[in-house]
Formats: structure tokens, sequence, C-alpha cells
């Protein structure tokens, strides 16, 4: 008789705080702005988060040790190229398949999780993200209403 283990809900109890970020800029350069106007120091990850063998998203990480805080930037969207083999008008034309980090908020551009004591941010750090041009808004987000917490494990 084997044993079965399951991961529950307690046993991720992490505190973190997740800020959604509206912005049509690439991922490099939103972690150019952000460096520029936090005075923080993100730098790209060596691996990507892989949900699966086609969908990875990019992080860039930060160690804060003056403030005891681990920030991470990552996309909530990732696009994979599918060579559709059909016949007809469209044979052999590519498409590109949209996966969403966090699906329930498929608007969102990017997330920021600052992984820290509290569970709040403080109303200075999203002022300063308000600043950087081309980012358009940025706002808590609940962690406790999320459906896919798990995918934020990383």
């Amino acid at each position: 008789m084997t044993a079965i283990y399951k991961i529950t809900e307690n046993l991720y109890d992490e505190t973190f705080a997740l800020v959604a970020l509206h912005s049509s800029l690439e991922d490099y350069a939103l972690v150019y702005a952000l460096n520029l106007h936090l005075k923080s120091g993100f730098k790209r990850c060596f691996t990507d988060l892989d949900l699966s063998a086609e969908v990875s998203f990019p992080i860039f990480e930060w160690k804060d040790k003056i403030q005891h805080r681990y920030w991470t930037l990552i996309s909530n969207s990732s696009s994979t190229l599918q060579n559709i083999d059909q016949g007809g008008l469209f044979q052999n034309e590519s498409t590109y398949t949209k996966h969403y980090l966090i699906p329930e908020y498929k608007e969102v551009d990017f997330f920021l999780k600052i992984e820290q004591d509290e569970t709040e941010v403080e109303e200075e750090v999203l002022n300063m993200i308000h600043g950087i041009p081309k980012v358009v808004t940025a706002y808590t987000i609940p962690i406790d209403r999320l459906k896919s917490k798990n995918n934020l494990i990383f």
C-alpha cells in the first residue's frame, strides 16, 4: 500500500503582497524603469517559471537587503507558437496561443510579488510606480481571493 501526500493550503503560508501593473512596456523596459524610479536592482533570473513544456514566464528578481524584502516581477501572459496543419487557403500557417499566469486577471500585464512580513504595500511604493511613464496603473490584489495562488510559488 502506497501513501498519498496532498499539498494543502496550510502548507504554503508565506506572507507576500501582490501588485498588479498595467503597462504597454516590454518586460526589460519596465525593469529598467522600476530600477530607475524605485532605486531597485532587478535582474533577470537564469531560469524561467515553467508551468508546462510549452509555457514559460521570464522572472526578474531583486533582494532588498536593507528592507529585508524579496521582490519578483513576472509577466502575466506568455505566447506560444503553434503550427496548424490544415488543408485549404491557410495551410501550414502558424498561430500564437496566449497563456496567463493568473487567468482570473487577464487584463493585468505584470505582477510584482513582494515577499515581506506584511501583506500590505506602502502607498509610497505605489506612488513611485504610478510616476513611471507608460505605466497606466498599479494596485494591490488581495491574495486570499486568488484561485491561481499556486502559480505564484516559485
